[in-house]
């Protein structure tokens, strides 16, 4: 078995990078990306035919290298890109809205960012079809509007 290894070690240095390629997809931290680049320069230098220690050389200074190179900027890109980045209902706050149906505190529906949605008015009155609104706050599947701007 270990006769195998060490003349297919390209096997095993490929399997490894598929496990830490695994590991990555579950904890998306880029420790074991680093690690995987390390087996893939491991994998080269097996295939090159260098000896094992010098395969396991390599690894490690790969390894290192990313990890105090390429590891810091991939994070402060990937923070940056994040940090500002309005998902799901958060990016429809402020939003302008279309009163489709007479809305008021009790029902109504709006057409925000191109799809309906149902509506709830915040204002005192109810707000009229084609009434020009801002999205207040969003709970579950409703809107909660307002016609005065002034109230937001």
């Amino acid at each position: 078995m270990l006769d195998w290894l060490l003349q297919n070690s390209w096997a095993f240095w490929l399997a490894l990078m598929l496990v830490f390629v695994a590991i990555e997809m579950l904890s998306l931290d880029l420790w074991f990306a680093m690690l995987s680049g390390g087996a893939l320069g491991s994998v080269v230098a097996a295939l090159l035919d260098a000896p094992f220690w010098l395969q396991v050389l390599v690894f490690g200074l790969v390894s290192l290298a990313l990890i105090v190179g390429l590891r810091p900027v991939a994070l402060r890109h990937l923070k940056r890109a994040n940090s500002n980045a309005l998902t799901n209902v958060d990016r429809l706050i402020g939003a302008a809205a279309l009163v489709l149906e007479p809305t008021s505190r009790l029902a109504g529906t709006a057409k925000i960012d191109g799809e309906t949605w149902s509506a709830r008015s915040e204002d005192q009155g109810p707000l009229a079809p084609g009434t020009h609104a801002v999205v207040l706050r969003i709970e579950g599947a409703t809107a909660y509007l307002s016609a005065n701007v002034k109230n937001y």
